[in-house]
């Protein structure tokens, strides 16, 4: 397990939001930082919680997520 990040290294992310969300703001968003984490929170309501978790955990979930798309269709 990793420590929590330190307020620096969140510090003004970059949000970069799905070409899916299109203007209707129902999707997430991911921010990369100075060093190997990735944030993600919800459009809907970026003032709430963030989950931030290394790089590499984070390309993990997108490959499970697209190989589970690849089986199961659209999710």
């Amino acid at each position: 397990m990793t420590d929590a990040p330190t307020a620096d290294q969140l510090a003004c992310p970059i949000w970069l939001k799905s070409s899916y969300s299109a203007a209707h703001n129902e999707c997430v968003e991911v921010a990369f930082h100075n060093n190997p984490l990735a944030s993600i929170r919800d459009s809907k309501a970026p003032q709430r919680r963030v989950l931030t978790m290394p790089t590499n955990a984070f390309a993990a979930f997108i490959e499970e997520v697209k190989a589970q798309e690849d089986i199961h269709g659209v999710l």
